[in-house]
């Protein structure tokens, strides 16, 4: 008898509670063995606890061996470390729909998480199968077992009979499950990421004497950079390096190793990554290129990842240039860039190496403090996903840096990303915009570069700040580092030149700031102390002969004004004051009463040939830009972020008129009679969204005049003809659409009409009654492999193409996502009352985007899906004209899966 297929996302490398990982997967039948040892080296008092009463070592093996795999009958899967089964978990269904579940961990393996991570399994495959339950009989004095079951978040029944208790799980996900399991995902990858960045003890193997040698610039960096734990060479050609003893193997070490930093050449590090497996090593950088960026490269990568996981170690790289750490109990230089950073409260993240190595000269030069940096190579294991976790925890971090060319796992990024930037901002350059640019990203870290659109839509949702330049990344980080968030977009500009005052206050206002006249009673405030010759209304120009003790009042008084949310001070030296006057009075005039610094955003633009001097103190520090356009740039950004900060947290509404089983129904009829799928017909189409509460106008399709002069006489008039045509994608530009036909003689001659001038082409026509009119909206769906489902949204009618005015958010579509993607067009004030027309019907539109949302998140066949157009008018929304795509659709892990990105991506 064959063995039923079991689906590949069952099998998977996970994280546990310690930062570790190993390799779960389904039971096979020739497991036996495998499980006999497991047990033989547990405890005869572990034995006895998985099987409520005394065991052999060979029976125990046996019964857990004894029934086959097929998911629905009976489940189970086994977690190996090296070469060893380290536990066993299984669920065996009941008459009464229920599942029995047992689990056994090998001793030295408990209190690491492993049992809760196999429940989550079964769980998650027995709610594939239709189980809701299961249950367990666990003897009274199995703590540990009955601590699983008590903190996996499901919700637990409880008897007692003797030294006995069942305990019984409900496994249908509620909000306290999935927050307790995700709760679990974020800790246990951010503690695999403190392994990596927090190493006691390190060893740089391919450490060479050779100066210029990247080996040697490693340990040479961790040597001069006083790591504060022992750094361990490993060379079998030298005795020393550097004037340290080197070891001819990462084995032969007699300590234990925490980090190994691989640099040798690709076809060795296979090796070396056994060899770390056999030591212990707690984790691995990968330095070494010749990977899945260069052809053939790919399998060599999948080999040495698959072989670090399996061994519980997580792998940094390949094709990186190291990791560094300024904490004072760290001191952690492992790169080979040139630069040593300055400590500081920002984390960064580069995928590209030699970027990384740039962007640390760089940001030592413009005084960028580093707390962490990771440059992430090709990504084949640890990606931005797991670094935000750590940062996000990270009690040195303020701020996160992110130069990114790809996305491994987008969906899950949304998600932490949502959760993160509400406290610690988000600051990335995605590349790739262009094609060429697509190209370039793709070959040079072997990853698929993401369609810009879909990158927009989600950084939107989650809250991250975007940015086109490594200079705009620069200039906002030290703006979110080290001032507070704006509380508006009002700015006050105080300098002592009125042109620059002037290209300031045209920046702010191109870039979405705002630069109000000043209330009369901070007027008069300026008035008393500045020059006679000075202008206090905003821009505030001090004059050019203004000294220090002028700037720092009239800061003063700007920011004590509950009218201004920020400031820009701008400086352009004249003979009479110093540079270095203003800057002290810039500072002293942000150190409030209690001696701590504004709380208010202020930053400084110093027009002086000779540099822009640092305004810093121990307790705050002013950016200061070369330009007043990059200080407003960098404050619209700051603004933005506030403001999405402020905003409540989105979530998918409840809604009426939801019918699920009819949708799946059109779905399933459809791929019975075309297994590959295609486009709906339009009453299917139709059938399609009225099944999510889709208003769509009632449609009749006819064949003759004959036939459409009874239609209209059903539907009433004024009516509408549309010619129905698949060869025509544009009716309007071939008199294919006539409207306001008000009898039946006007429906014929149309119909008449359009069969002349179509001839062959015409199978037929629509007629539909003529809506209310209103504006024509384009409300759709299209599928991106890497992103999902998304929705879009824009100005519909012919001139879509041309306008190109639309939005994109990501699946599932929140109350909050609709409120912004109907605000987001640069045609948006139009649905709000424009030049004296009435404002549209708002939430109807954002209702219908919402289920809109839900439809491709409940059918994912849905590969395409076009209403053009949709009129929205002061009394509700309509679709007029709809088409659906299908396309099969394989089903992936369940959602919420706890696992590893595979490395062959």
């Amino acid at each position: 008898m064959s063995l039923p297929e079991i689906p590949a996302y069952w099998t998977a490398d996970v994280v546990l509670t310690d930062g570790g990982t190993v390799h779960l997967r389904p039971r096979r039948p020739g497991d036996r063995d495998a499980l006999v040892d497991l047990y033989a080296r547990m405890s005869e008092q572990s034995r006895y606890l998985r099987f409520a009463g005394p065991t052999t070592v060979t029976r125990a093996g046996d019964l857990e061996s004894r029934a086959t795999v097929d998911l629905d009958r009976h489940f189970a899967v086994v977690a190996e470390l090296g070469d060893r089964v380290v536990g066993v978990a299984a669920y065996f269904r009941q008459d009464d729909g229920r599942a029995e579940v047992s689990f056994a961990v090998a001793d030295d393996q408990q209190g690491r998480g492993l049992a809760t991570i196999m429940l989550e399994y079964l769980a998650a495959a027995a709610l594939e199968q239709g189980i809701h339950r299961f249950v367990a009989w666990v003897l009274t004095g199995n703590r540990k077992m009955l601590q699983v079951f008590r903190n996996a978040g499901f919700e637990i029944h409880k008897s007692s009979d003797g030294g006995t208790v069942e305990i019984v799980l409900d496994l249908v996900p509620t909000p306290q499950s999935i927050a307790a399991r995700q709760a679990r995902e974020h800790a246990a990858e951010a503690t695999s990421i403190r392994r990596l960045l927090r190493p006691r003890s390190i060893a740089v193997v391919g450490a060479s004497r050779t100066p210029g040698s990247i080996g040697h610039g490693v340990f040479r960096n961790l040597i001069d950079g006083e790591f504060t734990g022992p750094v361990y060479p490993v060379n079998p050609h030298a005795g020393s390096v550097a004037g340290v003893r080197a070891y001819p193997s990462v084995g032969a070490i007699p300590d234990t190793v925490d980090l190994a930093i691989v640099a040798t050449p690709a076809d060795t590090v296979l090796g070396v990554v056994e060899e770390c497996a056999a030591a212990g090593v707690g984790g691995l950088v990968v330095i070494s290129a010749g990977f899945a960026e260069v052809a053939g490269g790919r399998e060599r990568e999948r080999a040495v990842v698959a072989q670090a996981r399996r061994n519980g170690m997580r792998v940094i790289g390949p094709n990186c240039m190291g990791i560094l750490n300024t904490a004072d109990d760290v001191r952690m230089n492992a790169t080979f860039a040139p630069y040593r950073p300055r400590p500081g409260r920002i984390a960064f993240a580069s995928q590209s190496g030699g970027l990384g190595i740039a962007l640390l000269g760089q940001g030592a030069a413009r005084g960028l403090g580093i707390s962490t940096f990771v440059s992430m190579g090709n990504k084949a294991d640890v990606s931005g996903n797991d670094l935000v976790q750590y940062w996000e925890e990270d009690p040195d971090t303020d701020v996160i840096l992110l130069y990114l060319e790809s996305f491994g796992n987008p969906r899950k990024f949304a998600r932490l990303a949502r959760r993160i930037s509400r406290t610690k901002p988000i600051v990335a350059v995605k590349s790739g915009r262009s094609p060429a640019g697509a190209r370039g990203a793709g070959s040079h870290t072997a990853a698929p570069a993401a369609p810009d659109v879909a990158v927009d839509a989600l950084f939107a949702q989650a809250g991250v700040v975007r940015v086109d330049t490594l200079e705009e990344l620069f200039d906002t980080a030290l703006l979110l580092a080290h001032q507070p968030l704006p509380r508006g977009r009002r700015v006050a500009i105080v300098t002592n030149g009125g042109g620059p005052g002037i290209l300031a206050a045209d920046a702010c206002v191109a870039r979405g700031l705002e630069v109000p006249e000043l209330p009369a009673a901070t007027q008069a405030r300026l008035a008393e102390f500045t020059s006679p010759d000075a202008s206090v209304r905003n821009p505030i120009d001090l004059v050019a002969a203004a000294r220090g003790s002028v700037f720092e009042r009239a800061l003063r008084v700007v920011l004590d004004d509950d009218t201004v949310d920020a400031v820009i001070a701008i400086y352009v030296p004249p003979l009479v004051t110093e540079t270095d006057e203003i800057a002290a009075a810039i500072l002293a005039a942000t150190t409030g009463d209690t001696g701590s610094g504004s709380t208010k955003p202020v930053v400084a633009c110093f027009l002086d040939p000779d540099g822009r001097p640092e305004l810093e103190r121990p307790d705050e520090r002013i950016p200061t830009f070369a330009f007043p356009e990059a200080a407003a740039a960098a404050l619209v950004r700051a603004a933005r972020l506030a403001e999405w900060r402020a905003r409540p947290e989105g979530v998918v509404p409840d809604v009426a008129g939801l019918d699920l089983p009819g949708a799946r129904a059109v779905v399933d009829a459809t791929f019975a009679g075309r297994p590959d799928g295609g486009w709906l017909d339009p009453d299917a189409a139709h059938r399609l969204l009225e099944c999510f509460g889709i208003p769509v106008v009632r449609t009749r399709r006819v064949t003759d005049a004959e036939t459409a002069m009874a239609a209209a006489d059903a539907l009433g008039y004024p009516v509408v003809l549309k010619v129905d045509a698949p060869s025509i994608v544009h009716k309007t530009d071939v008199g294919g659409v006539r409207l306001g036909l008000d009898s039946p003689t006007a429906v014929r001659d149309a119909f008449t009409e359009m069969r002349t001038a179509l001839g062959d082409a015409m199978v037929g026509a629509v007629v539909q009654p003529l809506v209310p009119a209103g504006i024509e909206t384009i409300v759709g769906v299209t599928r991106d492999p890497l992103f999902g489902s998304l929705v879009v949204f824009g100005m519909g009618g012919f001139e879509t193409e041309l306008v190109r005015d639309t939005a994109l958010r990501i699946v599932p579509v929140t109350d909050r996502d609709a409120h912004d993607l109907v605000r987001s067009l640069r045609s948006s004030p139009l649905f709000f009352g424009y030049r004296n027309t009435p404002p549209v019907a708002v939430a109807a539109l954002e209702d219908l985007l919402v289920r809109v949302g839900l439809l491709a998140e409940y059918v994912p066949e849905v590969a395409e899906l076009d209403g053009n157009p949709v009129i929205v008018s002061p009394t509700g929304v309509l679709v007029v004209d709809a088409k659906v795509h299908l396309a099969p659709h394989t089903a992936g892990a369940p959602d919420g899966l706890r696992r590893l990105r595979s490395p062959d991506r």
